[in-house]
């Protein structure tokens, strides 16, 4: 794979992006970055809401971040829409990079991030839900550079 070259003077200025929180879950959502498998996220429009951030655009580039706070890639956004959480289908969660084979599979694994209390810390609301119709921002991005060291 060829990726396109990013000066480094560019990374500080490039937002961050954070899959999940540090732990497991960010540690394998990156390395399905880097392996090609993920080219998708969702995001809740709750926590853009939230944190006063725009929600993503097609061209913006971010600083993939691992676990331990190290920039490890860049990725550039190919495509965005905000749907009703119903409205995710097979090619978003394919997309995803998480092996889920089925909407139902992904939903629910999805519930259980979004219903646990690191994000509904992040919300400053303990009785934070989803549903149907929740709101959520389907992004797709390309992998512009892998910024880890050459062995």
């Amino acid at each position: 794979m060829t990726y396109d070259a990013v000066p480094p003077r560019d990374l500080a200025s490039m937002a961050r992006a954070e899959f999940a929180f540090p732990g497991p879950l960010r540690d394998r959502l990156v390395t399905a970055v880097l392996d090609g498998s993920k080219t998708a996220t969702t995001g809740l429009v709750a926590g853009y809401t939230h944190e006063g951030e725009p929600l993503p655009e097609v061209g913006n580039r971010s600083v993939v971040i691992d676990s331990d706070d190290r920039p490890v890639a860049v990725i550039e956004v190919t495509g965005v829409c905000v749907v009703p959480l119903a409205q995710v289908d097979l090619g978003h969660v394919v997309d995803e990079g998480e092996g889920h084979t089925s909407v139902a599979e992904w939903r629910a694994s999805h519930e259980r991030f979004w219903h646990g209390e690191e994000v509904r810390t992040a919300l400053d609301d303990p009785e934070f839900t989803v549903h149907d119709g929740t709101p959520i921002v389907l992004e797709r991005f390309r992998l512009l550079s892998d910024l880890r060291p050459s062995v």
